[in-house]
């Protein structure tokens, strides 16, 4: 609880807030006033028209007593214009004392009051030991997810938030927060910014700009990371002194429009992890329909590894024996040439060179556009705003104007024959309707999608989506990538890829005794020992001292990965944390 020193210096250097004291105190002036009219005019009335002779508190005893209904007593008027007076101070009591005067107090005292108290509920300043931690510039997209990750590495973090009220409650959901402008150099001295591991900047391109500028003045080495709507803004925060400038709609387009199937079978790399290439290929129209992993013998002849396989929109753990179907699509880890070699075998079947098609024409949907044109794919693009028209023609090899939720729109677009469709608008509502209207329209379609909330992605990927990529995501992924100077790996909202190191309490045992699997959800696809990664291991494996086992970790599972930090876990432990 804070004391009342600082609460009523806040108080009362609040602009507002005087204001209003002013308007409460003319009432008070103007209802004592009142009161002592009344009591002037009650001693004259007395006098001169009752006969009676009181003294003036008794006056003032009587228009107290009267103004707050608690009665006469024993001091009554019995001539009609008594009566009439009493009449209206009684009424006037009931306007003033018990309608206007407990409004006033309430709108123009106590709530301010208790404003003020919940405003100074947050921090304003990090403690003086802080040192290596994270600064993130107000709560925005990327701020709670970011929060997850960096609570699950133990990385201390403050949020700066502008807004005292929203600040108060980010402190009683748990949030580091400190209270602050976010263009005040006092507020990055306050949270002790030179001494920060990161300062990132997720707000409007102007306001990063100004962010940028404000935290050199403090700390003139610590590196800055700031998001950006406009590429044409990028320079200006690289000048202004901004170390990494992430055009995030950029990068998810680029990122979204990767994951398309198009032209013929390939596999298309996903990621990238300590020498490790994650790619997926779809196994319609290819021989590996219809067949058990085993059977396909990928491994025996390519060294491939299937680590797992997506089934409309989910990815589900592969033994030797599962069963490949013609809808799915297969998740596999090797090298390049590896890779190389498989696209060797992929690129004569499920051929379909007709065009993509793009719904959205936003910056999302340009990039996307971009960079399936920069590898020579042919693309139609729909886009509902007339207006846009001039800008967007350039871009696509064909461009539709009108309603996507029109068959006829959609028909003209090329969907019937296109062998993949990109949802880039930002409406999630809108999004899951369009991935159910074109599943239904083309059931062989290869759809991928953008959210913007991931409470949708259980409906989105239901809807018929195969793949779903929020901006939030992307950008936990790029910041906490240059946090950890490495590249993580990102399979699709909430799969990813991460390195732990093996407790000493599992050195020794095989793979299936540590029941890693069975107790976490977590999927090993590879162990690292000497600079060597194994790809895949067999249950039987042996866990030797001091590798590095590398899985695709479901996001609900998360904080299953902290018992495996230090010490043999219990099923009990597991199952309370994730």
């Amino acid at each position: 609880m804070k004391t009342l020193g600082p609460q009523l210096a806040y108080f009362l250097t609040d602009r507002e807030t005087r204001r209003n004291i002013g308007a409460l105190l003319k009432l008070l002036a103007f209802l004592f006033g009142t009161i002592a009219v009344f009591s002037v005019l009650f001693h004259l009335i007395m006098v001169y028209h009752e006969g009676q002779d009181h003294s003036w508190l008794t006056g003032f005893y009587w228009t107290l007593t009267v103004m707050s209904t608690l009665g006469f007593g024993d001091i009554t008027f019995h001539t009609d214009l008594g009566r009439l007076f009493s009449i209206v101070v009684l009424l006037s009591g009931i306007v003033l004392l018990l309608i206007v005067l407990p409004f006033t107090f309430i709108r123009f005292f106590y709530a301010p009051w208790l404003e003020a108290q919940v405003r100074l509920q947050a921090p304003r300043e990090a403690p003086p030991q802080a040192h290596g931690h994270v600064v993130i510039c107000s709560y925005n997209t990327i701020a709670p997810g970011l929060i997850e990750r960096l609570r699950l590495h133990d990385i201390p973090y403050y949020v700066i938030e502008p807004d005292p009220a929203r600040a108060a409650r980010l402190h009683e959901d748990g949030v580091s927060v400190i209270s602050g402008e976010l263009d005040s150099r006092e507020t990055y001295e306050k949270v002790r910014a030179a001494q920060a591991r990161l300062i990132l900047a997720d707000s409007a391109d102007t306001l990063n700009t100004n962010i940028t500028l404000t935290v050199r003045e403090v700390a003139a080495e610590v590196p800055i990371m700031a998001t950006v709507e406009n590429e044409d803004s990028i320079d200006i925060l690289e000048l202004s002194g901004c170390n990494h400038v992430l055009p995030l709609k950029q990068r998810l387009g680029e990122r979204l429009a990767n994951r398309l199937h198009t032209g013929h079978a390939e596999a298309h790399e996903i990621g990238r992890f300590r020498g490790l290439h994650v790619a997926e290929f779809p196994v319609h129209n290819t021989p590996l329909a219809g067949r058990t992993i085993r059977d396909t013998g990928l491994r025996d002849a390519l060294g491939i590894t299937i680590v797992g396989m997506w089934e409309r929109g989910r990815l589900v753990p592969v033994s030797p024996d599962t069963y490949l179907s013609d809808t799915s699509v297969v998740v596999v880890v090797g090298t390049a040439e590896q890779m190389l070699e498989l696209n060797t075998l992929l690129v004569i079947y499920d051929t379909n060179y007709n065009p993509v098609l793009v719904i959205g024409g936003g910056k999302v949907g340009c990039a996307a556009t971009r960079a399936l044109k920069r590898q020579q794919i042919p693309v139609h693009l729909l886009e509902h705003d007339e207006g846009l028209r001039e800008r967007l023609t350039p871009l696509p090899d064909k461009l539709c104007i009108g309603n996507a939720a029109d068959r006829e729109v959609l028909m003209r677009a090329g969907l019937q024959d296109a062998p993949a469709v990109l949802l880039t608008t930002n409406d999630d509502a809108m999004n899951i309707y369009l991935a159910i209207y074109c599943r239904r329209l083309n059931p062989e379609l290869h759809i991928v999608s953008r959210i913007t909330h991931e409470r949708n992605l259980e409906a989105i990927h239901r809807a018929g989506a195969d793949f779903v990529l929020s901006y939030a995501s992307l950008g936990v992924q790029q910041v906490f990538s240059l946090l950890q100077g490495h590249e993580l790996g990102i399979l699709e909202e909430g799969i990813e890829l991460f390195t732990v190191a093996l407790p000493q309490t599992l050195v020794g045992l095989r793979l299936v005794e540590s029941e890693i699997g069975a107790r976490t959800g977590l999927n090993v696809i590879g162990i690292q020992h000497n600079g060597h990664i194994m790809t895949n291991p067999l249950p039987a494996t042996t866990l030797e001292q001091a590798p590095s086992s590398v899985w695709p970790l479901p996001r609900r599972f998360a904080r299953a990965r902290s018992p495996l930090q230090g010490h043999r876990f219990s099923a009990q432990q597991v199952l309370q944390t994730a």
